[in-house]
């Protein structure tokens, strides 16, 4: 899995979170590798809106036919609205992980960006995994 996907624009976790900031209000999903790891995925449970959540908690769950895995923020935030699709189409992730967001924060803690990867550094990280 060298070649796994990571696009420029978006911060990484460890875990295989991403973060994309757009204005004030912050994307979250998980990563081409995560669901590839995970396999189809048949059910995602997340937070409500409104709920305060701290960097590396606990955002929810992912259900795949393989594993079920906690889903954690890369950033501290708000929830303000999670992906309606993914309770009827939690497929989407496996299909385009990057385009299928499955939370927003607000009052997001930019400064923490700077302790997550970048595109270049998540690729490198990645390909220590093989």
């Amino acid at each position: 899995m060298a070649d796994t996907q990571a696009k420029d624009g978006y911060y990484y976790t460890e875990k295989h979170e991403w973060v994309k900031v757009e204005g004030d209000v912050a994307l979250i999903g998980i990563t081409d590798f995560a669901q590839n790891a995970l396999g189809d995925i048949v059910f995602i449970d997340l937070p409500k809106p409104g709920k305060q959540i701290k960097a590396k908690d606990s955002l929810g769950t992912i259900e795949s036919v393989k594993a079920a895995e906690d889903l954690y923020s890369p950033i501290s935030g708000e929830v303000v609205e999670t992906n309606a699709t993914l309770g009827s189409n939690p497929q989407a992730v496996n299909a385009e992980p990057f385009d299928t967001w499955m939370v927003k924060l607000k009052n997001i803690q930019t400064s923490e960006l700077g302790g997550l990867l970048t595109a270049a550094q998540y690729k490198e990280y990645v390909s220590k995994l093989d």
